[in-house]
């Protein structure tokens, strides 16, 4: 998983590496990315561990500033999340 080789090398506590990785994997099923190898889910681990680093301690909230970082925006329940710029 790629969040975990990046924090492998970090100073996080224990406590700060599982809201991490609960506010990755939340993330990750937001933008309904299965596939663990996909490259984006590089991208999205370093974004959260960037704003992991700004002391938010509520996964969900680590969550939610990551797609907005990355652009994504929920659509209605019974669609899939997609880039603000490819919205109609």
């Amino acid at each position: 998983m790629a969040i975990y080789k990046l924090i492998r090398n970090t100073i996080f506590e224990p406590k700060d590496i599982e809201r991490l990785v609960a506010a990755y994997e939340q993330t990750l099923r937001a933008l309904r990315l299965k596939d663990r190898d996909d490259p984006i889910t590089q991208l999205v681990a370093e974004k959260i561990i960037a704003i992991g680093r700004l002391g938010i301690e509520d996964p969900a909230e680590i969550s939610k500033l990551t797609l907005k970082e990355l652009g994504w925006v929920r659509r209605s329940s019974s669609r899939a999340a997609s880039p603000a710029h490819l919205r109609a």
